[in-house]
């Protein structure tokens, strides 16, 4: 089935995409890669300080086995791990970015809606 016969109100491409990149660090992690390319695990890690070392593992490894990242091992000890985004994982760009922008306005309008909340109750 191509992309025009779908219906236009179909879930179907939205839950197949927070299949991929769904949950509370993906989308970080994805977004990091674009904006800041390449990086190795330590850095990853010390720019997601809330992210356990397991939880980054996971998350990576997922991303690698669906093809938006790409985990390049060099043979050095200690062992150097760097990951970046594949070429396919560069195709979330407008999606990571509209997602970047629709938080700062969610963020300005929650903004404005407690000062307006606060100003009925003074």
């Amino acid at each position: 089935m191509d992309q025009n016969s779908r219906k236009p109100a179909s879930t179907e491409g939205i839950i197949a995409t927070l299949q991929v990149i769904g949950g509370k660090w993906k989308p970080l992690i994805l977004f990091i890669l674009l904006n800041e390319g390449t990086k190795r695990f330590g850095e990853l890690r010390r720019m997601l300080p809330n992210v356990t070392q397991g939880m980054l593992t996971n998350q990576l490894r997922e991303m690698e086995k669906d093809g938006l990242i790409i985990r390049k091992v060099y043979q050095e000890v200690p062992p150097k791990v760097e990951y970046q985004l594949s070429e396919h994982g560069q195709t979330l760009s407008s999606v990571l970015s509209d997602m970047c922008g629709w938080g700062f306005k969610h963020l300005a309008f929650m903004e404005e809606s407690q000062e307006g909340a606060a100003q009925k109750k003074g």
